[in-house]
């Protein structure tokens, strides 16, 4: 086993990149943990709630304990009291409540049609329960930007990166999307940038359909309040979630449609995800297509 100090920077960096491709967001917690006692103690709760109420020990108070013990008691006589000295194990902490996802969907509709602004759509998604990829990310992630650019980049879900920082399209991900809004004249401060889902999945994996139907509310709202005139989409998931089917990201780019938000309609076009390429390269020159339309389009703005 290699220990870090035997490490030099590269190969600790190496080691420290393989922990985010493989999901590991931090190594230490601020304050030290003993998971040995807390699995006990899960494992001695369950135990407990899996007995039958009649075998459940009833505590007995000094009063009620008798004094000694019984003449004829044999030697298989069942003890009645613990130890004095062992603790008895806390209970489980309680996990989240479950929502049908119908009644989730009906509250998060009420929730981000009461929003007058972004700030309160902000407030109302960072107070909103209703979902469960909240439990298991650090952050809610908003928007970052210029809301009345007139522009908005939509991605698909928060990474590691976004989940850690709070912000959509950081990391490396967010370098490259950088250089390609720089490409055609734009910066994070000359557009609106969000994503479909505010929470990142555990393990990046997509979310369901239930959950998308969830979140779908708020981000519609988040439109209609912004009021943009162009949609910028990338990858296939905010593809097919604005326009339907199930098509990839190369059937469905470089091809502009109108949405309704509202009352208000907004022109959208679709192109590769940053992190489509990086893993291949070779489309960039797909994307450069797709954002000298979208280029002539807003220029005509």
């Amino acid at each position: 086993m290699n220990l870090a100090k035997d490490m030099d920077a590269p190969e600790l960096a190496a080691l420290l990149h393989f922990y985010a491709d493989a999901g590991v967001e931090w190594l230490v917690e601020d304050e030290p943990v003993d998971r040995f006692a807390q699995f006990a103690a899960q494992k001695a709760a369950q135990a407990e709630a899996r007995a039958p109420a009649s075998a459940r020990q009833q505590p007995v108070s000094n009063e009620q304990a008798p004094a000694t013990r019984p003449a004829n008691a044999g030697p298989s006589a069942p003890k009645r009291a613990a130890p004095a000295g062992r603790a008895s194990a806390p209970p489980p902490a309680s996990a989240p409540v479950s929502v049908p996802d119908e009644q989730a969907v009906a509250s998060a509709r009420f929730a981000a049609e009461s929003a007058r602004s972004l700030d309160e759509l902000k407030t109302a998604l960072e107070a909103f329960n209703g979902c469960n990829l909240k439990n298991g990310a650090r952050n809610t992630v908003f928007a970052s930007g210029n809301p009345a650019s007139g522009i908005m980049v939509i991605g698909p879900m928060p990474n590691a990166d976004d989940d850690r920082d709070g912000i959509p399209f950081s990391g490396r991900q967010g370098q490259l999307l950088d250089r390609m809004l720089g490409a055609i004249g734009l910066s994070r401060d000359g557009a609106l940038l969000t994503n479909v889902i505010p929470w990142r999945p555990p393990g990046n994996r997509m979310p369901s359909q239930a959950e998308t139907d969830i979140c779908r509310p708020f981000l519609e709202r988040q439109v209609a309040l912004a009021e943009p005139k162009l949609l910028l989409l990338l990858g296939n998931f905010p593809a097919r979630f604005f326009f339907g089917g199930n098509g990839t990201i190369h059937s469905m780019r470089g091809e502009w449609r109108d949405l309704s938000f509202g009352g208000i309609t907004v022109s959208a076009i679709a192109t590769l995800h940053p992190q489509e390429l990086l893993a291949a390269p070779a489309n960039k020159a797909l994307a450069w297509q797709d954002l000298l339309m979208f280029k002539m389009r807003f220029s005509g703005h």
